[in-house]
C-alpha cells in the first residue's frame, strides 16, 4: 500500500516521542562524552569517531564527512527510505496513534497499526494459558523438570512467566478460536498455529512442551521458545519469524536485564534460556542469551545500548559446538572489536559446563569470579589457535605462525598491535628469550605489507580548470559560503534574526542558489521566529525533500569551525550581505550593459543615454561592494 501523506499532528508527536539515542544506538555503538554520545559514522568509513549524538538537541552529527539531522533523518539517510516510511514506522514502534490528511486512508492504517496490538493481545493471552497449564495435573512433569532438573526456585518460574503446552494437536488452537474468539488469520500471524499439510484445519505448533515466553525490550510477549520433555526433536523450538519475532534482532531477557546491565556496566551474553534463567535466579541480572542462532551484530549493538564502557563477556558452553559459536560471534563483531570498540571477552567455564550446570554446585561469587578473570578476545583467539599444537613440530608452527599473522594484522590501534606482537613472539620462541627479537622481527615484515595495502588509495589527478572555469567556480563558492553563513547565523542566533530580514529587504536582497532558497521559504513558513526551537521546527519541515535537504542539513549544526566563523555576526551579515549583492549588481550590470549596446544612439538617444548610466551606476556600485567586502572580512568570504 501507498503511503498517504500524514498529518501534522501525527509526525508531531512522533517527533516528541522519539528518543534518538534509543534510534540510533540500534546501530551505532556510542560511547557517552560529557553531555553527548560518540561512535564511528555509519555513513562513511573512519577509525577515529566522529560521529556525535546529542540526547539534550535529540540531534546528531559527523564532523568527518558533515552528515546531521534528527533521528527521522538518520533512518532516511541509513535505511534509504521515505520520510513517511520512517514516520510511520516510528509511529509503530512508540504506538502513536496514525492520522493522515485523507480520513479514508487513515482509517486502513490505523488496521495495519492495530494488527500489532492485536498480536501483542493473543501472546500475552497465550503466555497466560500457558501458566495456567503449568500448574495443572497435564503440567506436572514440567514443574517438576524445573523444580528439580533445574532447581528453579518459584520466584523464578513466575518472573519468567515460564509455562506448559499440553500435548494435544488442538489444545490452543480451540482455546483461542472458541473460548476467545480470536479470528483464526491473528492466530496464524502469531506463529502459535499452522496450517495442515492436507489443508483441512490448523494445528498447534507448541505441543507437550515447556515454554519460554520471549519479551522484548519493553516487556511484551512476541514470541516462545518450546523445549521437549522427551526425545522429540528439535530439543528447542522457536516461535516463527512473525511481524513482532525476528530471532536474530531479539535477546532473551533483555527486558529484566537492561537496568543490571547499566549499573554493573557490563553485558553477560549467554547461549541458552535456562543458562540465562539460572544466572537471574542466582542473582547476576546482567545476563542475556541468544536464541539459539549465531550472535548477530544487531543483537551486539541493541544490548551495548545499556553499557557505557562496552564490556561485552561471551560465556558460551567449551565444547567444540561452543567454541564455533564464540567464533562466529566475534566474526560478526569484528570490526568494532579490532577498533576497540567493544571491550569483549570470552568466559568458557572449566571442565566443559554451562552456566546452568555450573551454579547446581558452584555460588554466584565462584560465577563472577570468573567473569573478573576471563580473558580479553585477542587472548582466547591466541588460545585456541595454539591450542594442541606442537610448536616443536615444522608444520603446527608454521600454520601457528601464519594464523597469529592473520590475526595481528586485524588489530587498528597501534598499542595493541605491538603488545600483542611481543607475545605472539614470545610464544613462537618457545622459552628461548634471545629468539624473542628475532620473531617480532619476522612477525612485524609479514604484517607490515598487508597493513599498507589495506591503507593505500590512489588519488586520480585533478583535471586542471581553465581561468574562465576558476574565476566561475571562486564566484559560485564565495556565494555559496556568504548565503549559508547567513542562514547559519539567522538560525542559531535568535538575536540577530530581525537584523538579517531588515537587511534582506532594505537592500531587496534574494537568495541566489536554490536550495538556499528553499530553505529560507521553510524558515518564512513560520510567523514566529524568536524562540530557540526554531531549527527543529524547519528541519522537520525540510526531512520531506530529501534531495534539498541533502544540501542543506550541515546548516542545522554548528562544528568547531563554523562556530568561529559567526563570533562576529554584524561583520559576517554586512560581509555576507555585501557578497549577495555583489552577484545581484552584476547581472544587472550585464542586463543594462547588453541593452546599450543593442541601443542606437542615433535613433534613440535618451535611452541610449538611461543605459549607459544605469550600467555605469552598477559598476561603480560593485567597485564599493568589492571594498567593502575585503575591508570586512577577507578570511571568511
Amino acid at each position: 500500500m501507498q503511503i498517504p501523506r500524514l498529518h501534522p499532528d501525527t509526525i508531531e508527536e512522533v517527533k516528541q516521542r522519539v528518543d534518538i539515542y534509543d534510534v540510533i544506538s540500534e546501530h551505532v555503538v556510542l560511547r557517552k562524552r560529557g553531555k553527548d554520545f560518540v561512535g564511528l559514522c555509519p555513513f562513511h568509513n573512519e577509525k577515529t569517531g566522529s560521529f556525535t549524538v546529542s540526547q539534550g538537541k535529540q540531534l546528531y552529527y559527523c564532523f568527518g564527512c558533515q552528515a546531521g539531522g534528527n533521528a527521522i533523518k538518520f533512518l532516511m539517510d541509513l535505511e534509504k527510505r521515505s520520510f513517511a516510511e520512517v514516520v510511520l514506522d516510528l509511529a509503530r514502534r512508540y504506538q502513536v496513534p496514525v492520522k493522515t490528511l485523507e480520513v479514508q486512508q487513515s482509517q486502513e492504517l490505523q488496521r495495519q497499526l492495530s494488527l500489532r496490538e492485536q498480536l501483542y493481545e493473543v501472546l500475552a493471552v497465550t503466555a497466560q494459558f500457558y501458566q495456567h497449564a503449568l500448574k495443572q495435573s497435564q503440567g506436572e512433569q514440567a514443574l517438576e523438570y524445573l523444580h528439580h532438573k533445574r532447581q528453579l526456585p518459584e520466584g523464578s518460574i513466575q518472573q519468567f512467566g515460564l509455562g506448559y503446552a499440553p500435548p494435544g494437536w488442538e489444545t490452543l488452537y480451540r482455546y483461542l478460536l472458541e473460548n476467545k474468539r480470536y479470528p483464526v488469520q491473528l492466530v496464524e500471524k502469531a506463529g502459535l498455529i499452522k496450517p495442515r499439510k492436507e489443508g483441512k484445519g490448523y494445528y498447534d505448533v507448541f505441543r507437550d512442551r515447556l515454554i519460554i515466553p520471549i519479551h522484548d525490550i519493553m516487556g511484551r510477549v512476541i514470541g516462545f521458545g518450546g523445549r521437549t520433555l522427551g526425545d522429540e526433536q528439535p530439543k528447542y523450538l522457536n516461535s516463527p519469524e512473525t511481524e513482532l519475532f525476528n530471532k536474530g534482532k531479539t535477546l532473551f531477557a533483555i527486558d529484566k536485564a537492561k537496568g543490571e546491565i547499566s549499573q554493573k556496566d557490563q553485558v553477560v551474553v549467554v547461549e541458552g534460556y535456562f543458562d540465562a534463567i539460572a544466572l537471574h535466579a542466582a542473582g547476576i541480572n546482567n545476563v542475556v542469551a541468544s536464541l539459539g542462532t549465531a550472535l548477530s551484530l544487531e543483537q551486539v549493538r541493541l544490548v551495548l545500548r545499556y553499557t557505557e564502557s562496552k564490556q561485552l563477556i561471551l560465556n558460551f558452553d567449551a565444547d567444540k559446538a561452543g567454541v564455533n559459536a564464540a567464533e562466529r560471534a566475534i566474526g560478526e563483531i569484528a570490526q568494532l572489536a579490532y577498533q576497540g570498540n567493544v571491550q569483549l571477552k570470552i568466559l568458557n567455564i572449566p571442565d566443559g559446563k554451562d552456566a546452568d550446570e555450573y551454579l547446581h554446585s558452584h555460588t554466584s561469587e565462584d560465577y563472577q569470579q570468573l567473569l573478573k578473570d576471563a580473558p580479553l578476545w585477542l587472548d582466547w583467539q591466541i588460545e585456541q589457535i595454539i591450542k594442541d599444537r606442537d610448536l616443536k613440530q615444522a608444520a603446527d608452527f608454521s600454520q601457528v605462525s601464519q594464523q597469529l599473522v592473520k590475526l595481528l594484522t586485524k588489530i587498528a590501534n597501534i598499542d595493541t598491535r605491538e603488545y600483542y606482537v611481543r607475545r605472539c613472539a614470545e610464544i613462537l620462541s618457545q622459552g628461548e628469550d634471545r629468539l624473542v627479537p628475532l620473531r617480532v622481527e619476522n612477525l612485524l615484515t609479514q604484517i607490515t605489507p598487508h597493513r599498507e595495502t589495506g591503507i593505500s588509495r590512489k588519488i586520480a589527478p585533478k583535471k586542471t580548470a581553465s581561468a574562465s572555469e576558476s574565476v566561475t567556480t571562486t564566484e559560485h563558492s564565495l556565494l555559496e559560503k556568504a548565503e549559508a553563513l547567513l542562514l547559519l547565523i539567522y538560525l542559531h542566533s535568535p538575536e540577530q534574526r530581525l537584523n538579517i530580514v531588515n537587511v534582506l529587504e532594505e537592500q531587496d536582497l534574494q537568495f541566489s542558489l536554490s536550495h538556499h532558497r528553499f530553505l529560507w521559504q521553510k524558515i518564512l513558513e513560520f510567523s514566529d521566529n524568536t524562540g530557540d526551537d526554531l531549527i527543529a521546527k524547519v528541519q522537520y519541515k525540510c526531512l520531506e525533500f530529501a534531495e534539498d535537504m541533502e544540501l542543506i542539513s550541515h546548516l542545522f549544526y554548528l562544528d568547531e569551525k563554523s562556530q568561529k566563523e559567526i563570533l562576529r555576526p554584524s561583520q559576517v551579515i554586512q560581509a555576507a550581505t555585501a557578497c549577495m549583492e555583489r552577484v545581484m549588481r552584476e547581472k544587472r550590470y550585464r542586463y543594462f550593459r547588453e541593452l546599450w549596446e543593442q541601443t542606437d544612439p542615433e535613433t534613440d538617444p535618451k535611452r541610449y543615454q538611461s543605459y549607459c548610466q544605469a550600467f555605469y551606476a552598477e559598476k561603480m556600485r560593485l567597485q564599493e561592494l568589492e571594498k567593502q567586502r575585503q575591508f570586512s572580512i577577507t578570511d571568511l568570504l
